[in-house]
């Protein structure tokens, strides 16, 4: 698992920012540091709740000098529509191959409802040298992050 003091493993993978263009994590370093959260699934409650909640705090994460970015499997297509439908502002990952969450050892499965292979509620903070500064990863997708404990990684990176 990616923890504190690990180089970020590198990606490269769709960006939905209202179109479809490429996000590569070494060359937005200089965006750093980056708020990197991982959701399991669009259009799900505890995923826009938690979404929204960026979305009203990005203002702070921008004051500290943090860049947020959402990170699923979902379709850059429908991350873009889940971004017009919360009004966000802030740029969505698509990781549609799952490359970027097995590198992040951030997959869980769903056995009950028959998913697999999604992402686990997890937030990295990585700095401009691209050192993870700060992870938090939950096994329970109902819980969310303590977005102040963010907050403060981002200030402290």
């Amino acid at each position: 698992m990616v923890s504190t003091g690990d180089t970020a493993p590198a990606f490269t993978a769709p960006l939905a920012n209202g179109d479809v263009e490429e996000f590569d994590l070494e060359e937005s370093l200089d965006e750093a540091p980056l708020v990197l959260a991982f959701f399991p699934g669009a259009f799900t409650s505890v995923c826009s709740h938690e979404m929204n909640t960026f979305q009203d705090r990005l203002e702070e994460f921008q004051e500290a000098g943090g860049s947020v970015y959402g990170v699923s499997v979902d379709s850059p297509f429908a991350l873009n529509e889940f971004r017009d439908k919360l009004d966000l502002t802030f740029d969505l990952v698509s990781d549609a191959d799952k490359d970027v969450i097995e590198a992040y050892d951030a997959s869980m499965d769903f056995e009950a409802l028959g998913v697999h292979d999604v992402a686990k509620r997890a937030v990295f903070v990585v700095d401009g040298d691209g050192t993870v500064t700060y992870a938090w990863v939950s096994d329970d997708p109902g819980v969310e992050p303590d977005y102040d404990e963010v907050l403060e990684a981002v200030h402290e990176a």
